[in-house]
């Protein structure tokens, strides 16, 4: 089982946010990022991944700023990220990703499932792309197929 902390930061001015994070005491497992704006669905994908034996730790971000600041301060074996967030795109953040070099498997998770997202992110190099309502139950399928073990 994993061990669930959670962590609040002081940002600006009254601006606080938490960090959810559940760690796994093991050694070459996976560190898994989720990247979406939707508390209820990264409550749902949290449950479906608490039990992957491959996965050491799972963090999560609401938004692209969060996210690019946990993946500048740790590795993350894998991210789930989502096209659609406030703010910049999760389609910015694959970019910079991409950009800055991190090895990282990305699966894009989205409700934006069309044809136009699908080619571009496959072109900047997505590992699965994913539809968020009919295939989300795939991911831990998905990590366990690109575990280091």
């Amino acid at each position: 089982p994993l061990l669930w902390l959670t962590l609040f930061f002081k940002g600006s001015v009254d601006h606080y946010f938490v960090v959810m994070m559940y760690y796994r005491k093991t050694s070459k497992m996976l560190s898994v990022l989720i990247v979406d704006d939707n508390e209820e669905f990264v409550e749902r994908m949290i449950d479906l991944l608490v039990d992957v034996e491959s996965i050491s730790s799972i963090q999560t971000a609401s938004d692209y700023n969060e996210a690019f600041r946990m993946l500048d301060n740790k590795a993350h074996d894998v991210v789930l990220l989502d096209i659609n967030l406030s703010g910049k795109s999760g389609i910015d953040l694959l970019q910079k990703i991409q950009e800055l070099g991190w090895n990282c498997n990305v699966i894009m998770i989205t409700n934006s499932s069309g044809g136009y997202y699908k080619r571009e992110c496959k072109k900047l190099g997505v590992t699965h792309f994913l539809d968020k309502t009919n295939e989300f139950e795939k991911v831990p399928m998905i990590i366990t197929s690109i575990s280091p073990n």
